[in-house]
């Protein structure tokens, strides 16, 4: 017992350091995965899953990808397919057909596998996986039409390629005679229907529970949670591997509906698909023995590049005819299709039941599915990003700042950004609020950015940064919440955050950082802005340093934040050193001759005060008077 909880720990451990050292050297998550399944497993032995975990190694590794597929099901909202539905469409409906003949053709021909082997890895090939695909996207910021065709086709292709697999599986049955065929038609009809039914009407059971109060706020997560295996189990008992269309049919149907806590819920279940995701494919590689890999011999290497460079992009460019997308987002579509998870999981089950009905190459199914896995991984993950690029379907703008609430003060603000060539947009729900800066031609959005209608017009990847500059603190702290596990906790701003000793402080864990290390209310900056102080970038140099930039400043200068040569933009209320040679700095101070005159002016009154003060005491009775008129004082 101690040694399996001692390997699971290990497994989850190297799981999310992966998934670290993938965020922090910027590169795909599920390489670094793959590169410590096959450490733990084929290269050390430390790790054997079939013996480790026995009996429930495949149920656990089952449910597992059925809560992915689900979680991947709430992020399909149609409101982000209407200019690519009809791409999706073809793609689901003809390139994965075309592509589950085709490989099947390939996998018979060129791979050497016998009709039974073929057929059944042609259908589960046809997957892309989400488990893959997710990542990447995050890392390599496409534009969003581009991105929404291939997570759609990802998620929606997965559950369809593994009832194919088991279309095909059931023919075969027929076909060497373990199975009747007058039942055939009536059981995958039925599986589907009921699959697709249960996963509708398990969604709207949640809907109508959540939003009647029936089940309370800290039991929603568990119960979702709960009713995706059970509604998942249940297909299965009717068709082998229904449950992966139901649990996806699911997360849709809950993606497009109203329900006030989706957002807390998915916001779980991300946090449990990673961790799922992690070990899972640590678990699947390291599955893979020794004898697998030396199966593959060069008919299986010819086999993986017909699929990549043949049978993929002719079934998408065949299918996408006339569909809307443009030829850059063809190209793209046809070359990036990474299988993940969901193709060993099936591809293993398969191989097993069919070595199980008396087929002899039904174990080269595994190895030839985890080199397509490790190919496809290896070579669209690092070759997305570049790709993209060279299409111009990438992302070319540097990520900017949000600004929430239109002002002199927010205006004069992005004015200045638009200077130093940050992306700057302005939003606010009051018109009268952007009229300047819709003369000074700055980007803005009028709306409510909490709405629904701006989470789909307003992308929070095109940002690095939130700046809540309202005049009310309350909607400001809402906003930065809001979108504070978006771009994450540190990467929000607000103006005038009470202290939080004050009776009308908000809770620590609400709103945002404040913009200035000393909180500065709305109204003071406002007043500010129409004293004449106005906002500076200054760039230092070997001559001009930080020192002497903070010696030069005028008193009660506020640095806001600093711009690196690389375009990073670091805000000097969270930075942890000081700006160097080429950055910029970014401040909101009051010009310097301005501040010379008002620094005189305020020498001055401070004179004539203490003078005024001085005649006052000299001309009080009892005083000690100075020169000559002290001999006119009686003694």
């Amino acid at each position: 017992m101690d040694d399996i909880v001692f390997k699971l720990a290990v497994i989850g451990t190297a799981g999310i350091a992966a998934q670290w050292f993938a965020w922090r050297l910027q590169l795909p998550a599920i390489v670094l995965l793959l590169a410590a399944g096959f450490i733990a497993g084929p290269a050390t032995g430390f790790l054997d899953p079939a013996a480790d975990f026995g009996a429930v190694y495949r149920p656990m590794v089952s449910i597992a990808v059925a809560i992915i597929l689900f979680e991947g099901g709430l992020t399909l909202n149609f409101k982000e397919i209407r200019e690519t539905s009809t791409a999706v469409r073809r793609i689901i409906m003809y390139a994965g057909p075309l592509t589950w003949a085709m490989a099947a053709v390939a996998a018979h021909h060129i791979g050497g596998l016998s009709w039974p082997t073929a057929i059944v890895l042609g259908a589960i090939l046809v997957v892309t996986g989400p488990t893959v695909i997710m990542p990447l996207l995050r890392q390599a910021q496409l534009d969003a039409r581009p991105a929404s065709l291939l997570r759609w086709e990802a998620i929606v292709n997965d559950p369809i390629g593994a009832l194919f697999a088991v279309v095909a599986f059931e023919v075969i049955l027929v076909y060497i005679g373990l199975h009747q065929a007058d039942n055939l038609f009536a059981l995958v009809i039925g599986g589907f229907v009921l699959a697709v039914g249960s996963g509708w009407a398990g969604a709207k059971l949640i809907v109508w529970s959540f939003v009647r109060g029936h089940v309370p706020e800290y039991l929603k997560a568990p119960v979702l949670l709960a009713t995706v295996v059970a509604v998942y189990a249940a297909s299965n008992l009717v068709l082998e591997e229904a449950g992966l269309l139901t649990v996806t049919v699911m997360g849709m149907v809950l993606a497009n509906s109203r329900i006030a806590s989706l957002t807390d819920m998915r916001r779980f279940k991300e946090t449990i698909t990673t961790l799922l995701v992690s070990g899972i494919f640590i678990i699947l590689t390291a599955s893979l023995s020794i004898e697998d890999i030396r199966s593959l011999d060069w008919q299986a290497a010819l086999f993986v590049a017909s699929l990549l460079l043949v049978i993929r992009p002719v079934a998408i460019m065949l299918a996408t005819i006339k569909s809307g997308a443009t030829i850059q987002e063809r190209i793209l579509t046809s070359w990036i299709a990474p299988r993940g998870v969901v193709a060993v999981a099936v591809s293993g089950l398969f191989g097993t039941l069919l070595a199980d009905a008396g087929v002899a190459d039904a174990g080269r199914m595994v190895a030839f599915s985890f080199a397509v896995v490790v190919t496809t991984i290896v070579l669209h993950g690092f070759t997305l990003a570049p790709l993209a690029r060279f299409l111009e379907l990438k992302k070319t703008s540097k990520p900017g700042i949000l600004i929430v609430g239109g002002s002199r003060w927010s205006t004069a603000l992005a004015k200045k950004l638009n200077e130093a060539e940050v992306p700057v947009l302005l939003a606010d729900q009051n018109w009268n609020h952007l009229a300047e800066a819709r003369l000074a031609s700055i980007p803005v959005y009028f709306g409510e950015v909490l709405s629904e209608s701006a989470h789909h017009a307003i992308d929070p990847k095109s940002f690095s940064s939130l700046i809540a500059a309202g005049d009310n603190d309350a909607y400001n702290a809402l906003v930065c919440t809001d979108f504070g596990p978006e771009l994450g906790r540190s990467h929000v701003f607000q103006i005038g955050r009470i202290d939080e000793k004050a009776r009308q402080a908000l809770n620590f864990t609400l709103g945002g950082r404040s913009l200035t290390k000393e909180p500065v209310s709305f109204h003071d900056l406002r007043e500010k802005l129409l004293g004449g102080w106005t906002f500076q970038l200054t760039r230092l140099t070997d001559e001009y340093g930080w020192a002497d930039y903070k010696d030069s400043r005028p008193d009660g200068a506020l640095v806001l934040l600093w711009i690196k040569p690389s375009g990073t933009l670091v805000f000097a209320a969270t930075a942890s050193s000081s700006p160097g040679q080429n950055d910029r700095i970014l401040s909101f101070a009051m010009p310097k001759d301005e501040a010379r005159a008002e620094a005189a002016s305020k020498t001055a009154r401070k004179a004539e005060v203490t003078l005024a003060a001085k005649t006052v005491t000299d001309t009080k009775p009892g005083t000690k008077a100075s020169g000559t008129d002290q001999g006119n004082i009686p003694s």
